[in-house]
């Protein structure tokens, strides 16, 4: 694992420190301990490949004007054998340095060697990570929100995994609690609703006829004075469908049951068969879990009842309305908030704080992520004030918070499937958009910022699609690799590669590896998106402008078959990280 943009700004910082030192030896500077310098890559080439502040920083220490300074470590600079062919000074005290072909050699050679492993990096030296993302109620489908959600964090994993991490991923299933109370009392609702006398007809004229689950919805479950359905509860299809098929199962038989024991029974016979669908579904978007943690574990381990013990054994609480208040206000918090209701039952952040507290202490990750919707920037500090009266060190919890989507066709915003003329879940959205887009699109801006999804944008097969540029760029090579047939390029002399399109070229395949940790660190995979595009652009531009197959010579076709070769490997290796796929055609 080669970053050869690190490698070169540490022989950098080295060949700098020697010249200090031979100044300090012949006299011309006082041996004093210099302030820590920066070594920066400028945006305008111009200004060379590495841009250095030492004689700015130093000048106060070592009494003299920046340019001075800077005149002499060029006069004692030794570059011989070095990745730099020359200095020049800039302005008051910059010095510019600029990089000799062997360094563009190396990069392009590197890409090569490492082929898929290229752009990994050590920042995360194996600490381990847990990203949890999604975690939709499973008490029904999953709503755009969780499309985006879905794409950022299986993506940001992923990141953290190519920075160095060791990454888990995982969803906590919430099966307890108001929800779940809420989904049996729906599920009860409609499944009563079917033994209704005056529904029977209907029903029975149903399952002889193939009429659809929409005609016998709007048939057998209308709102009438004698079922008339409550606010609050869930009115979605999918609780209709799991009622009716109950029904078929078991048929009448807990009509005259006790109310528990019926919604029990509803709720063990759905529950397993949503989780199993958001499963499934989840697998279609290219997301696999390594954890699927229950709520419900918790509550049966003690784990939640522990939590109130202990906030309360350690004097963090107090009684206030029958209700048992926690001092969320001590530990930073805007104010304090109920744990345990007056009666008696412990309010929803509870669990959230077992929850996070298995994750960092039970089960010790270094750092746990959260990827969560725009409401909950209020939940975060109260969640941590929580932890930090435990005693757990809130600095290894980091939430990502993530703004709406807004779905637009022909410029206007969308709510309804064109197909089901219902709301738009990750479902539908995958059934008029590939997943290539999907996920490419959700990525396209960091989490923070609002996003409007263009619809028509998504399945167009144009150079404005983003994804179909990136995706084109890779079939390009591929055709371009293919159609100049058997050519030997194991010995390509890629010091031929001067043409200043082939060293942007190089240096923006150098910066990959940094990319990744620059990621990682903001918890940003939009810089991936963001870089691929980029990457396109620039192969473009080198391609319309350096003929690969029609090159002057044969060796410069063949240095420039092995840069096009190593665009794609690093194209195909940021798309992977992505789960987009890289057709060789298009």
């Amino acid at each position: 694992m080669s970053d050869y943009v690190k490698i070169a700004s540490e022989e950098l910082k080295q060949l700098i420190l020697c010249s200090l030192g031979r100044l300090v030896a012949d006299g011309k500077i006082s041996a004093e301990p210099l302030p820590p310098f920066r070594i920066e890559v400028p945006a305008d080439k111009s200004h060379g490949d590495f841009a250095v502040n030492v004689a700015m920083v130093s000048a106060k220490t070592l009494k003299m004007p920046p340019r001075k300074i800077a005149e002499l470590i060029c006069s004692r600079l030794d570059l011989e054998g070095s990745f730099f062919n020359r200095c020049e000074i800039a302005g008051a005290g910059f010095i510019n340095f600029f990089l000799n072909q062997k360094w563009f050699s190396n990069v392009v050679d590197n890409v090569i060697t490492e082929k898929e492993n290229f752009g990994r990096t050590d920042l995360g030296k194996g600490k381990r990570v847990l990203v949890e993302f999604v975690s939709a109620n499973p008490t029904g489908p999953m709503h755009i929100g969780n499309a985006r959600g879905g794409a950022i964090g299986d993506c940001l994993a992923s990141v953290l995994d190519w920075a160095g991490y060791d990454v888990q991923r995982e969803f906590y299933i919430n099966d307890a609690g108001n929800q779940i109370e809420k989904f049996g009392n729906s599920l009860e609702l409609r499944y009563l609703q079917l033994f209704a006398p005056d529904k029977q007809d209907i029903l029975k004229s149903f399952e002889e006829k193939t009429s659809t689950i929409e005609d016998f919805c709007q048939e057998v479950y209308k709102d009438d004075d004698n079922f008339p359905m409550p606010e609050d509860v869930y009115k979605g299809v999918d609780i209709i469908i799991h009622a009716k098929n109950f029904a078929g199962i078991y048929g009448d038989r807990f009509v005259t049951m006790d109310t528990k024991a019926r919604k029990n029974a509803l709720v063990e016979y759905a529950l397993p068969l949503n989780i199993q669908g958001l499963e499934r579904d989840l697998k279609k978007y290219r997301i696999t879990y390594d954890n699927w943690f229950r709520e419900s574990t918790l509550h049966n381990d003690g784990s939640v009842a522990e939590v109130i013990k202990k906030l309360k054994d350690l004097g963090y609480t107090y009684e206030l309305d029958g209700a048992t208040w926690f001092k969320a206000s001590e530990f930073g918090a805007e104010k304090d908030f109920v744990i345990v209701r007056a009666n008696g039952i412990p309010t929803y952040v509870v669990p959230d704080i077992a929850y996070h507290y298995n994750k960092l202490v039970t089960r010790g990750y270094d750092k746990a992520i959260d990827v969560l919707g725009a409401d909950h920037y209020g939940y975060v500090p109260r969640l941590k004030s929580a932890l930090k009266a435990l005693g757990v060190n809130t600095d290894n919890l980091d939430a990502v918070i993530m703004q709406m989507v807004r779905l637009v066709r022909n410029g206007e915003t969308v709510k309804l499937s064109k197909r089901s003329g219902k709301a738009i879940t990750l479902v539908t959205l995958l059934d008029d958009i590939p997943i290539d887009s999907a996920r490419f699109f959700f990525n396209l801006r960091e989490a923070n910022s609002h996003f409007e999804f263009d619809l028509d944008l998504a399945i167009e097969k144009s150079s404005q699609n983003p994804v179909f540029y990136v995706q084109y760029a890779h079939a390009r090579i591929c055709s371009i690799l293919s159609n100049v047939g058997n050519v030997d390029i194991s010995n390509a002399n890629l010091d031929l590669l001067t043409q200043p399109q082939e060293r942007e070229l190089i240096r923006y395949i150098s910066s990959f590896p940094n990319e990744i940790d620059m990621s990682a660190i903001h918890y940003d995979p939009a810089r991936i998106t963001k870089y691929t595009i980029d990457l396109a652009t620039k192969f473009h531009k080198f391609y319309d402008a350096c003929s690969v197959k029609n090159a002057e010579t044969q060796e410069l076709m063949v240095a420039r078959l092995v840069l096009c070769k190593a665009v794609n490997q690093v194209i195909e290796n940021a798309l992977g990280m992505l789960k987009v796929d890289c057709p060789e055609k298009m």
